[in-house]
């Protein structure tokens, strides 16, 4: 023991002592974290990365008043004698509670000035405030646990894929522009005047370009920068992803890899209860249908069902109507709300409205059955029957109804449908329900344009390869190709997205002709991959599970800015760092860059 205390800082860290300890003199240094000043007994609760320790000065200590006297959040070390606690005094939630230490010599390290918020506690001081402060808000407890979780869970990924024999390797920062579909953040390039680099929105041509280079499973740790806005589930500016690929593979193979990682990431860091694998498995179509989303939160019990034909020709005529112009009905089940207040309809089409519906149909069933409500006279006996048959509805239930054009109408009935089961407390919270979204349209319609594009991305099989692409001669025919592309989804948040990608050139170049880009437009833009499956590429498929988004599940936050170390605010701030911030005439001369008037109007501003 004499020759630990001749340590600088410390013999144990502030989580070790137990009452194994008692009678040993120990040297500890951390923060100062609470005082507890009792008359004749003052505590210390001292904290470093692995827990929280008492230390007791008593009325014979000289120390105590100098003590008493240091702020919280200082850095002391101390040198004492373990002392075991009396049983009235024991502390069962802490580690160390069945101990203190009596000090016998103390240290200021590095004494802390007033602090701007409190760390000993969980208390919300406002966004801006905690990320100016962000090295204070991450000595507080929960967050510091989450970062510590977000260390784990990354650990585990790695060691899970390495065992499963993937190569990890790291691909390039400064890169060209992406296909990924946000917008890039560009690098000027000092060395070649008016040219630009582009940060990767993520690793797509190069982990297949590692496939093509006879690698045979790759993965990485990769961060991703995006300019995009900030969401609660998305982090501006940039994310990391574990990034996959696989040669020689098929969907089932991609599947079989990754199943078993994030099934053991859930299930070893999560308090809740996790979905067995196989995860399920669910259409694209199947899910805009029953969930009205291809995001389904299967924790919610309600599902979704198509009742356009109930409503073709039927007397409820703002539906028939706009059925025979192509619209389409879907039937949201309110279950055990027929007894509910008509304020409570109200508020629902309230909801669907500010969502932007034009309107929301109900139909009440009460207790005996009978149909009720504004709309229920416009329906016959025998639609009324059809209606509680598909809808799966009892006596009691109620049903909301929702018409438009096929994506708007299952959009609304999705948020409804989620709406609902917020309301109606059906969610259930102690589960991760995780599936597969699989057979994702490989095109789809614009909605500005109304003109075909991909769906995903590029770069996908589509299923029937080069023969669905030839005999796609009428926009319907295009619409109707799927890709092998997949999503994987717990509790109505992406994980991944996924694909089994396009390996032969000459499906590359009929896909893009088929939008009107040419030959050379695929080569200027792509040209380093499709060059490289000239030289034989293997069938070759891939995902990248979101590492923000997995921890802000197994750590229950609503927000994803509570488990990354060092994130920007909503304005795509870095405000500890005053990033973005101006560059130098002489730095903006070296990358011959010049300010537009509206940058040398915001740089005054500023200054």
């Amino acid at each position: 023991m004499t020759q630990q205390l001749q340590h600088p800082f410390r013999t144990h860290s502030c989580g070790d002592l137990t009452t194994e300890n008692v009678s040993e003199t120990v040297k500890l240094s951390g923060w100062v974290h609470r005082k507890r000043d009792h008359g004749h007994l003052l505590f210390i609760d001292l904290r470093d990365h692995y827990g929280i320790t008492q230390l007791l000065f008593d009325d014979n200590n000289k120390l105590r008043s100098y003590a008493n006297n240091i702020p919280n959040e200082s850095v002391i070390t101390i040198t004492g004698k373990v002392i075991k606690r009396t049983k009235e005094t024991i502390n069962n939630d802490l580690p160390t509670g069945k101990i203190e230490v009596g000090v016998e010599t103390l240290h200021i390290e590095s004494e802390a000035d007033p602090l701007p918020l409190q760390v000993n506690t969980d208390s919300d001081y406002g966004e801006d405030i905690r990320l100016k402060y962000r090295y204070l808000d991450l000595r507080r407890e929960k967050i510091h646990n989450n970062i510590i979780l977000r260390s784990s869970v990354i650990n585990l990924m790695r060691q899970e894929m390495l065992a499963q024999g993937f190569m990890e390797f790291q691909t390039p920062i400064l890169t060209s522009t992406s296909p990924e579909g946000a917008r890039d953040f560009l690098v000027p390039s000092r060395m070649h005047p008016g040219k630009f680099y582009a940060l990767p929105q993520a690793p797509q041509i190069f982990k297949q370009l590692i496939m093509t280079s006879g690698f045979d499973k790759y993965f990485q740790i990769a961060p991703c920068f995006r300019d995009e806005d900030s969401r609660a589930d998305r982090s501006p500016g940039e994310f990391y992803q574990l990034d996959v690929e696989m040669s020689f593979v098929t969907q089932e193979d991609v599947f079989a890899s990754i199943e078993p990682v994030i099934h053991k990431i859930f299930t070893t860091y999560g308090n809740k209860s996790t979905s067995d694998t196989p995860f399920q498995r669910i259409t694209y179509a199947e899910a805009m249908l029953k969930y009205g989303c291809d995001k389904p939160d299967l924790r919610n019990p309600i599902l979704i069902s198509d009742v356009t034909e109930i409503f073709r020709d039927s007397d409820f005529t703002i539906f028939a109507s706009n059925i025979n112009k192509g619209a389409i009905a879907r039937a949201i089940p309110a279950p055990g709300t027929a007894d509910k207040p008509r304020s409570f309809f109200d508020k629902m089409i309230s909801f669907a409205q500010g969502q932007g519906a034009k309107g929301l149909a109900y139909i009440i069933f009460d207790e005996k059955g009978e149909a009720k409500g504004p709309i229920a006279k416009f329906l016959s006996s025998e639609k009324l029957i059809k209606l509680r048959a598909v809808s799966g509805l009892n006596n009691g239930d109620a049903v909301f109804l929702s018409c438009d054009q096929e994506l708007e109408a299952a959009r609304i009935a999705g948020l409804v449908r989620n709406h609902l089961g917020q309301e109606l407390d059906l969610i259930a919270n102690d589960r991760f329900e995780l599936c597969w979204v699989t057979d994702y349209p490989y095109f789809e319609l614009d909605e500005d344009t109304g003109k075909p594009q991909f769906s995903h991305n590029p770069f996908s099989m589509p299923q029937g390869g080069m023969e669905a692409l030839k005999n796609a001669d009428t926009v319907d025919k295009l619409l109707s190709i799927k890709a092998y592309q997949y999503d994987l989804v717990c509790n109505g948040i992406e994980l991944c997205s996924g694909a089994i990608r396009n390996h032969k050139p000459e499906i590359l170049y009929k896909a893009f002709q088929i939008l009107g880009f040419s030959k050379e437009y695929v080569d200027n833009h792509f040209g380093a991959l499709a060059k490289a499956f000239k030289y034989g590429a293997p069938p070759h498929g891939g995902i990248a599970p979101g590492i923000d988004r997995i921890i802000m599940l197994l750590a229950d936050e609503p927000n994803i800015r509570e488990v990354i170390l060092f994130p920007m605010n909503q304005k795509a701030e870095d405000i500890m760092m005053q990033a973005p911030s101006a560059a130098d005439d002489k730095q903006l001369k070296e990358l011959h860059i010049s300010l537009s008037n509206v940058g040398k109007k915001l740089e005054k501003q500023k200054k």
